[in-house]
């Protein structure tokens, strides 16, 4: 079947999924195959569940029905099916990529931008090159601005993801060390990342860069770029702000170049990396026309979830938690961010970072000395790769649940506790006993 015939049915049932799951009332079921699984097999279950039509890529599991769709390859199809969509929207389109921070930037845009249009942003970590697809065809007309994430662990995938969305708008939140093992090296980092401003620039696109990032200001100069907004902690940059406090929730300040008043405003995150998060959304609401007062109402109504720089007080300590993903630069930052927050005592329980390829080691050890440097109560490290490197200096444990364990037996009480780790490290488990 050819994508504008394709095109012809999802436009009449323009709801799209891909697990038997999730099945909504006549919704395209797209049978993706994975390592482990075959979503061919599933076609059956899934019209039974209530999809309208079912697009497979596998003749073993075809027969004549009208509610049976044989394409040649269905990943592909889905992909070029959100090409083709996107082509019908006419919309704003704000990429978002980066090391870290890519997620709560989009978060904090959406909460900024929604004041004044109807927006739709990536549900989740729908980032890669199911999730762009996937997230481009759950847009309707009637959105105002869609803000798209984007993530990458190969050089390519961007420009991929990019070709896919067509971002109009776009900013790269920072470049760090993760995915190690499929970007080669940091400068693989740099190149993947730099495919948005790539994009941008080759498409007459907005462009907004941090102008305190050495690195996104030296890969933005490396591609003579144009159209460029800059957001940051300085004097130059178009949108100027900082830190007023952290106790533990930030109050932050911002002002356009050139005008005394300065806003302050009061908000729900912690972590002062948190702030060019801010900044860049900023930046973004004055593009798009935003008053000061919705674009501060937008920053200081986001709650972050899904334990992302999130706050949570137990009965006992109060938690940060912030173990969603971890890599070199976020745990440097998560750990600058404890140092500057007020609190009576506080502790560190940091677990592996995956993905470091050869670097593992250098990587965590960097983060040892890190966290010793800072004036912590105690230091804890969880994980094969910290456990690696035990010394007599802090506490470490070889598994997140030998840890739960051990603070079932000896808990800790009235601290101020950072939980940083991978997602597989299951840190959630902890927070039973904290």
């Amino acid at each position: 079947m050819q994508i504008a015939q394709l095109y012809q049915i999802y436009k009449e049932f323009p709801k799209v999924c891909t697990d038997t799951r999730q099945i909504s009332k006549d919704c395209l079921f797209f049978a993706l195959k994975g390592d482990n699984f075959n979503g061919n097999s599933f076609a059956d279950q899934a019209l039974e569940a209530g999809a309208k039509y079912v697009v497979i890529d596998d003749k073993n599991f075809y027969r004549e029905d009208p509610a049976f769709i044989l394409v040649e390859d269905v990943l592909a199809a889905l992909q070029d099916l959100a090409r083709f969509h996107r082509k019908h929207l006419k919309m704003p389109f704000v990429g978002i990529t980066g090391t870290n921070g890519k997620t709560t930037s989009k978060e904090l845009l959406n909460s900024v931008l929604s004041q004044k249009y109807h927006t739709y942003a990536t549900k989740g970590n729908l980032n890669n090159h199911i999730g762009v697809p996937l997230t481009i065809l759950s847009l309707t007309e009637d959105i105002e601005i869609a803000i798209v994430e984007m993530g990458a662990n190969h050089v390519g995938e961007i420009a991929f993801l990019c070709g896919i969305s067509q971002p109009t708008h776009g900013f790269i939140t920072n470049v760090g060390k993760a995915h190690l093992e499929g970007f080669g090296s940091f400068e693989g980092v740099m190149k993947a990342k730099g495919e948005l401003y790539d994009f941008l620039r080759d498409h007459q696109g907005q462009i907004y860069v941090q102008g305190d990032n050495e690195y996104l200001m030296q890969m933005a100069a490396d591609r003579d770029l144009k159209d460029v907004i800059h957001y940051g902690f300085s004097e130059q940059n178009d949108i100027q702000g900082g830190l007023v406090v952290a106790d533990p929730y930030l109050t932050i300040f911002w002002n356009e170049k050139g005008e005394e008043e300065r806003q302050e405003v009061k908000t729900h995150l912690t972590g002062a990396y948190n702030i060019e998060n801010m900044l860049a959304a900023v930046a973004l609401g004055k593009t798009f026309g935003l008053s000061t007062e919705q674009i501060n109402d937008g920053l200081s109504n986001y709650v972050p979830q899904n334990n992302r720089s999130q706050i949570t007080k137990t009965k006992k300590n109060t938690i940060i938690a912030d173990y969603y993903n971890a890599n070199a630069s976020s745990m440097a930052a998560a750990l600058s961010n404890l140092d500057v927050i007020q609190a009576d005592r506080k502790v560190a329980i940091l677990g592996d970072m995956f993905e470091m390829g050869d670097q593992s080691e250098i990587e965590h050890r960097k983060v040892i000395e890190k966290a010793k440097s800072l004036k912590l109560d105690r230091l804890i490290f969880v994980g094969k790769a910290f456990y690696a490197l035990k010394d007599d200096e802090a506490s470490f444990f070889a598994s997140t649940d030998e840890l739960k364990k051990e603070l079932q037996e000896h808990p800790l009480e009235d601290y101020m506790i950072l939980l940083k780790a991978s997602r597989g490290m299951a840190f959630e488990k902890l927070m039973e006993v904290l």
